[in-house]
């Protein structure tokens, strides 16, 4: 009994990683590269420069812009250079200007005049796509989150199938074909097992309120937004007074923050009825400084006067341990390194999942190697397996190229973008289909190096920010970039000679009974 449920599970886990597995694949990647969206989002956007660091002085010259240019507006969102973004951003509520009635724009940290920097939505894309896949709401969402729930089935059954899966974490036989991907398979998912269950669990946490709605739908009378109020803190805005009343110098509210939590950075900074006797302002403190969303972590002032109202409300043991979730799943808490580390976590789940469809594939066809051709249903799953791993790596290449090579005044220029994405994947499964398997990987992959390896290069003679400047201006988000871009090329080029090579065939060793008789027969 016990071995037949081993095999059901062996076999939930197979079939399950093949069918979901190309779009976890994705999905993994996209999540990966998101731990370092303010990152992606200054190389796509290399107009906007890095000043040194000024809370109180860059609060003043957002102040100053938005009385400038919103003064009519009932609502300003001001959020603050930081060690990751670079740049003043300002927003506004105006019903009759920008997308959805709200008006944003970037000022340089140093000037606060605005920068016209080109149209890209940079990282947000591959944070919106790791959970939203692109598609019309609600239904990307939910089938992500059921590719969440897959990955954490996949998880337990290959634990439960694989019975000495620590000692396999030991073992590993390079040059052994199929044997070296299994073995590297388990090594790798051993190794980050604890990450990628937290990854998978918590993913349904944040989706919670879709996975399970029906006790939000009935403690809330059906209306959901009533349990987002509750959840985020949500409060009414003061009603305008309709008496003009300046606006206290926001760079003093600062400093009374930072003397109750000293070195706390600010997340963003709410003004409501600016100009009016009241006015609110409320600072909400940056998820960077600790695990878990806090709605204690804000403090609400008088506009007009300037003295405190107040501080949030703190969670209780449930929402902390849901919020807390959350936090781990995002990682914005975490530091450069640690950052780092949820990076290479995150493409070990990628490698997990992309052995896992080679190890499939190459089983079956072993059983054909003797056939000129592959079976139908074989060679489908072949084509989408390259696609949906080296066809992914040259689309991303491609957004990146994009960003660099489309005309700044492009309409539309940030859609653009990502229809090149989707065009280079789709050319990918084209070139698939057409060319035999082993070749095709080969070539997509030398493609993938060239395009990854070339973007330092491309970036210094279209911006002049290449590496020769980003190294010695301790611009590290810029140069990390073009690094990270470098390291990644060298990867796909050694992956792709290995693919271009002709496979090796190894004679096959006599069983040992015949080599100790031929070995008895010469000592004779």
């Amino acid at each position: 009994m016990k071995e037949g449920f081993r095999q059901a599970m062996a076999w939930l886990h197979t079939w399950t990683g093949l069918i979901f597995g190309w779009l976890l694949f994705a999905i993994f990647l996209t999540g990966t590269l998101s731990y370092f969206k303010d990152e992606v989002n200054h190389w796509t956007h290399p107009e906007i420069r890095r000043h040194a660091l000024d809370p109180q002085a860059s609060l003043g010259l957002a102040q100053g812009y938005l009385e400038r240019n919103a003064g009519h507006s009932e609502s300003w969102m001001i959020q603050l250079p930081n060690e990751r973004e670079a740049a003043i951003s300002v927003g506004w509520r105006d019903p009759n200007g920008g997308r959805r009635g709200f008006v944003q724009k970037s000022l340089d940290a140093a000037t606060g005049e605005p920068v016209e920097a080109r149209e890209s939505r940079g990282g947000e894309f591959f944070y919106r796509f790791h959970f939203q896949l692109e598609m019309p709401h609600p239904w990307g969402r939910w089938l992500s989150t059921f590719c969440a729930f897959i990955m954490l089935l996949g998880l337990v059954t290959g634990i439960i199938t694989h019975k000495k899966i620590f000692k396999e974490f030991f073992t590993f036989r390079p040059g052994k074909g199929q044997r070296s991907w299994l073995d590297g398979h388990n090594a790798i998912g051993v190794l980050v097992l604890p990450f990628h269950l937290m990854i998978s669990y918590s993913s349904l946490v944040l989706f919670m309120y879709m996975v399970m709605p029906a006790s939000i739908m009935a403690s809330y009378d059906g209306n959901p937004n009533g349990y987002f109020a509750e959840l985020f803190g949500r409060d009414e805005a003061p009603k305008l007074a309709n008496v003009a009343t300046p606006l206290v110098p926001l760079g003093g509210l600062y400093a009374q923050v930072q003397a109750q939590a000293p070195g706390a950075r600010m997340g963003y900074i709410q003004v409501q009825n600016p100009g009016d006797r009241n006015a609110r302002v409320t600072f909400t403190q940056s998820a960077a400084d600790h695990v878990p969303y806090r709605r204690s972590a804000n403090w609400t002032f008088d506009g007009a006067s300037g003295s405190m109202l107040g501080q949030g409300v703190p969670e209780s043991a449930t929402m902390l341990t849901g919020f807390s979730f959350a936090g781990l799943h995002m990682g914005s808490y975490a530091g450069p390194w640690l950052r780092w580390l949820y990076f290479a976590f995150g493409l070990a789940g990628t490698a997990v999942i992309g052995t896992g469809l080679v190890m499939w594939l190459g089983k079956r066809q072993l059983k054909h190697a003797k056939s000129e051709r592959l079976p139908g249903e074989l060679r489908l799953v072949e084509v989408l397996n390259i696609a949906s791993m080296s066809g992914l790596l040259l689309g991303v290449a491609a957004f990146f190229w994009a960003n660099r090579l489309l005309p700044s005044g492009l309409a539309g220029r940030a859609d653009w973008e990502v229809n090149l994405f989707f065009l280079a994947w789709a050319l990918s499964l084209l070139h698939a289909a057409l060319r035999p398997g082993r070749r095709a990987w080969g070539e997509q992959l030398a493609l993938g190096a060239l395009a990854f390896a070339a973007l330092p290069v491309l970036n210094g003679l279209v911006t002049g920010q290449g590496l020769n400047h980003s190294l010695p201006a301790g611009d590290w988000a810029m140069a990390g970039f073009d690094l990270t871009a470098l390291a990644a090329g060298a990867f796909l080029a050694w992956a792709a000679s290995k693919m271009l090579r002709a496979p090796t065939v190894s004679a096959k060793r006599p069983p040992r009974a015949a080599r100790v008789a031929a070995e008895t027969v010469e000592v004779k």
